[in-house]
């Protein structure tokens, strides 16, 4: 699949075979880059980020790793919070002024 600029999109689960393929297929990365198509760089890189985080190694486009994923969540609630104790600082200074 290609997107607007020309660009191939590959899924998950090609990425993960294509790195299978690699570490548990004993194939060569060059030999099985060649045969699926893309760049070696590419299949290098997919490697490295699959065995840095297995699980969440390719999130997909628009979807963040589980801890990036809570992190923006807290970093999201910790901004509201503080917008929040901002309001009621301003509303007790305005209601704690003394009528004269």
């Amino acid at each position: 699949m290609q997107d607007k600029k020309g660009y191939r999109k590959y899924d998950r689960q090609f990425k993960e075979e294509a790195v299978r393929l690699v570490t548990e297929g004993g194939r060569t990365v060059s030999d099985v880059a060649r045969s699926l198509g893309i760049h070696e760089n590419l299949l290098r890189t997919w490697k490295r980020k699959y065995k840095e985080d297995p699980a969440g190694g390719f999130p997909g486009k628009g979807h963040l790793k589980p801890q990036d994923e809570e992190l923006r969540k807290l970093q999201k609630e910790n901004a509201n919070l503080k917008e929040d104790k901002e309001i009621l600082k301003k509303a007790l200074a305005i209601f704690s002024k003394h009528p004269k």
